[in-house]
């Protein structure tokens, strides 16, 4: 039986409108160019993405909120990681109605995750012990990285877990598009590379662990249920490492390129795979519900 999730009129509109801003404020020429300098938040895009809810969007419109739900944040999050928007978007997110300032994106807040925290040379607010914290060189150019010595990894929010999977469904849906234009586009031997059975199945396999992760993580956003969360988690993370990974090879050493934003989505998955208790967390909380469910 296949299952399919409908997106409601609103929600179609919320997604396309972020696109739309998105699109605007940093598209592909803005990401290489962020890419190859040194790392900045952009302080006119975060207020943009204040101005338009993205912060507030779970924010009860009593106190000045969106008033929506975890369905909506994932599809928001999902655009935000098909352009590889940078930033602490999750930890100013779950700040909202916390921390002044963060639900409009004027304040930017970070968060320490375990060991480590992300932007917190540009954080208006770290949230957690940042003590001590020094600069480690990073994957990927666009997530500066803070080590916190002896920093303990507390239990993951499992919305952090959540908006993380979702960012990886945006790199998963944004890789997929790629090595489909490119195995078209691409001819060798006066054919598309796309007609020969080894990159056709690249590009399929890639489709098929997309579309599983993308109703996991949406059933997961609908029930809210830890378990159902981590599971979620474990398929974007490998949705996304895996079809970034293929998308390279589909490319070939033109993916490795700065003119390519090709390798950028893998490092950025590789990152996220570390956030919010890792891959390791969501396997213990899923092993132990299957364990408990065979009692």
């Amino acid at each position: 039986m296949t299952v399919r999730f409908r997106l409601t009129d609103d929600q179609r509109a919320l997604r396309d409108a972020m696109r739309q801003l998105l699109a605007r404020h940093f598209d592909g020429t803005a990401l290489r160019a962020a890419a190859q300098g040194p790392a900045r938040l952009d302080r006119e895009l975060w207020r943009a993405l204040g101005d338009a809810g993205f912060f507030a969007l779970r924010l009860p419109q009593a106190q000045g909120g969106v008033g929506l739900g975890l369905p909506e944040a994932v599809l928001v999050f999902e655009e935000a990681g098909r352009v590889l928007l940078p930033g602490p978007l999750a930890a100013t997110h779950l700040a909202a109605g916390v921390v002044p300032g963060a639900a409009t994106g004027e304040t930017v807040v970070a968060a320490v995750d375990g060991g480590l925290v992300e932007w917190p040379a540009q954080a208006d607010v770290v949230r957690g012990d940042a003590a001590g914290a020094v600069p480690v060189r990073s994957l990927d150019p666009l997530t500066p990285l803070h080590r916190v010595p002896g920093g303990t990894a507390a239990e993951p929010d499992p919305v952090a877990v959540l908006l993380t999977a979702a960012e990886q469904l945006g790199t998963v849906g944004r890789v997929c598009e790629l090595a489909v234009q490119h195995a078209r586009a691409r001819e060798q031997f006066g054919r598309p590379v796309g007609s020969f059975q080894a990159v056709a199945h690249l590009c399929a396999g890639m489709l098929v662990r997309s579309r599983t992760a993308r109703a996991a993580v949406y059933a997961a956003a609908v029930t809210a249920d830890p378990v159902d969360i981590a599971a979620a988690r474990l398929l974007a993370d490998e949705a996304a490492v895996r079809g970034a990974r293929d998308c390279l090879q589909v490319h070939g050493g033109m993916g490795f390129t700065w003119e390519s934003e090709v390798h950028l989505h893998l490092k950025r998955a590789w990152v996220r795979t570390q956030r919010a208790g890792g891959v390791t967390e969501s396997e213990e909380i899923l092993a132990a519900a299957l364990a408990a469910g065979g009692a």
